[in-house]
C-alpha cells in the first residue's frame, strides 16, 4: 500500500502564505511524478503543480510568480509553497504521486491524499 500524508493546510488571510508537504511512504519501488491539484467549492479538479522525477516542474496559469513546487526523492517528499494568496486559492488541495510498488517498476498507479484545506479570507 501507498500512503500520501499531506500537511500544511489553513486558514490564512489574502496575500499570506502557506507551505504545503506531501511524504509518499508505503512499499514503494519507484515514484515519477509527484504534484498538486485543487478543488474549489463549485469548481472541478484542477492542476496547480507537477514535478517529474528529473525535477521538470510545471505550473497552471494561475501560480506561477507565486507557487513554487519543491521535491525530494530522497524522503519522497514535495512541497508546495504558496505566496500572495487570495481568495480564489481556498479549495481543498490533493497530493498525488505516479508510483511503482512491483519489484521491476513496471506498473504505475496513480495515488491522491486525501486532501488538505487551504482557505484564504479576511
Amino acid at each position: 500500500q501507498v500512503q500520501l500524508e499531506e500537511s500544511g493546510g489553513g486558514m490564512v488571510q489574502p496575500g499570506g502564505s502557506l507551505s504545503l508537504s506531501c511524504a509518499a511512504s508505503g512499499s514503494i519501488t519507484y515514484v515519477a511524478d509527484m504534484g498538486w491539484y485543487r478543488r474549489a467549492p463549485g469548481k472541478q479538479r484542477e492542476l496547480v503543480a507537477t514535478s517529474t522525477a528529473g525535477g521538470k516542474t510545471k505550473y497552471a496559469a494561475y501560480a506561477v510568480g507565486r507557487f513554487t513546487i519543491s521535491r525530494d526523492n530522497a524522503k519522497r517528499v514535495i512541497e508546495l509553497q504558496m505566496n500572495g494568496l487570495a481568495p480564489a486559492d481556498t479549495a481543498l488541495y490533493y497530493c498525488y504521486a505516479d508510483v511503482a510498488t512491483d519489484a521491476w517498476a513496471s506498473s504505475i498507479q496513480a495515488y491522491w491524499g486525501r486532501g488538505t484545506q487551504v482557505t484564504v479570507s479576511s
